[in-house]
């Protein structure tokens, strides 16, 4: 998306919610002409400014990362290609942000899926996906296709009917994702959960093969 459609985008959102530039930037402490340039396309708005947009409009930040194309969805992304992408995307939001430093790679991700993988065939950590799956469900207030993907994968490991090392693969994903300290750590705010949304993706694909 261009910054012009996200200038759009942004625009809608504000009407939709019938605040105007003046309320915006008085409850996002953005200034006017900053948020009129990001409406007009003129400026790109940054991870800060999303943040902001995203507490005070009260919309998903996931939405607007997306929107603003700082990342593409890798649970939407049928192949390597696309999911690289998503990878790189992430690599670029890190750069422009201010809350992490260090490279993101996809062979930490694959490693700590690796032990998840085998900490889900255990009572323990069945008890874990159990307890804990709905309650970080809550805390992390996020949707999207990555969410909507990790709770079809709560409901079969549930019920328990799909080949042991599928539900082996799904309890994983399940468990990068509540676990805080990944990869990436959730309390990073609010780029938290973006390598959780290419685990997920990684998943889907050996569940694929």
């Amino acid at each position: 998306m261009s910054t012009e459609n996200f200038g759009s985008k942004l625009k809608e959102i504000m009407n939709e919610r019938g605040i105007s530039i003046r309320k915006c930037s008085r409850e996002t402490g953005i200034d006017k002409g900053t948020i009129s340039r990001i409406i007009n396309g003129e400026r790109k708005a940054n991870i800060q400014h999303l943040n902001k947009f995203s507490i005070a409009l009260e919309v998903s930040l996931t939405e607007l990362l997306h929107a603003a194309d700082y990342v593409t969805d890798p649970v939407e992304s049928p192949g390597s290609s696309e999911l690289q992408s998503s990878i790189d995307g992430i690599q670029k939001t890190l750069k422009e942000s201010n809350y992490y430093d260090e490279n993101f790679s996809i062979d930490e991700v694959h490693q700590k899926l690796t032990q998840y993988e085998n900490y889900a065939d255990t009572e323990e950590g069945q008890r874990t996906i159990h307890n804990q799956f709905n309650k970080k469900l809550d805390k992390a207030g996020y949707g999207g296709p990555f969410i909507d993907q990790l709770k079809d994968f709560y409901h079969h490991f549930e019920e328990g009917k799909k080949p042991g090392y599928k539900l082996a693969l799904m309890g994983s994903a399940l468990l990068y994702f509540i676990v805080p300290v990944d990869v990436i750590p959730d309390y990073i705010f609010p780029i938290g959960y973006l390598d959780d949304a290419v685990a997920v993706k990684i998943v889907l694909k050996a569940l694929s093969l």
